[in-house]
């Protein structure tokens, strides 16, 4: 697997270490969930919002709070893929699942299994492109477009347009142009991704490897 790119502008890291972890969050409004893998990124495998036992978060519970062990809230799992997929850290408050109350009376908590896969991660200011080698194909965890530190692709910009480092636009646009392919060119600019933060100069996070067909 070889990668061609402007050398200046992008960093690569290749990690290799592969981990499965589950972690739990109650439902407390202030709640965070916070994935992280030492080593890889994020895949999100499992996310239930909802009640699958009656023990789960329960201490100090009413038992009717916990009577309905069969409450799921549809979609979770997608919500948790979009933000965290391709991330070495991910902070998700409670609040942004809780979309509806899939079981009125019932409290509940966010369960989320994921796996942390070897991956290269590269953060790209112009275009990207990726080569395979024969018999490979690119596979996308997930990209972000947007800026989260103030060094990167910061090379001659004025500190106006890099001191925004909260400008975080998950995007599936890279998942859906470059897996399945041998080779792949992609933009980052506003004209592919959007503009999630006005007169922040942003760039590309990918984080993605190689698969034999």
């Amino acid at each position: 697997m070889w990668l061609e790119h402007t050398p200046t502008y992008t960093f690569i890291s290749v990690i290799l270490v592969v981990s499965t972890e589950k972690v739990i969050t109650c439902a407390s409004s202030s709640n965070v969930q916070h994935l992280s893998c030492d080593m890889g990124v994020i895949s999100v495998q499992a996310a239930l919002y909802g009640r699958a036992d009656n023990e789960t978060c329960g201490e100090g519970r009413p038992q009717q709070q916990l009577a309905n062990t069969e409450c799921s809230l549809e979609g979770t799992v997608d919500i948790l893929k979009k933000r965290c997929d391709g991330k070495k850290v991910c902070e998700i408050n409670i609040k942004v699942v809780r979309t509806s109350n899939p079981c009125p009376g019932i409290y509940k908590y966010l369960e989320t299994k994921y796996t942390c896969f070897p991956a290269s991660k590269s953060r790209i200011c112009m275009t990207l492109l990726v080569k395979q080698n024969v018999g490979q194909v690119i596979f996308v965890y997930g990209a972000d477009y947007g800026r989260r530190d103030q060094t990167t692709c910061s090379y001659k910009r004025p500190a106006s347009q890099t001191e925004n480092v909260y400008c975080s636009h998950p995007t599936s646009k890279v998942a859906d142009s470059c897996n399945g392919k041998n080779s792949c060119t992609i933009e980052a600019s506003n004209s592919v991704f959007g503009d999630p933060c006005v007169g922040t100069y942003k760039y590309l996070e990918v984080a993605y490897t190689c698969i034999c067909k």
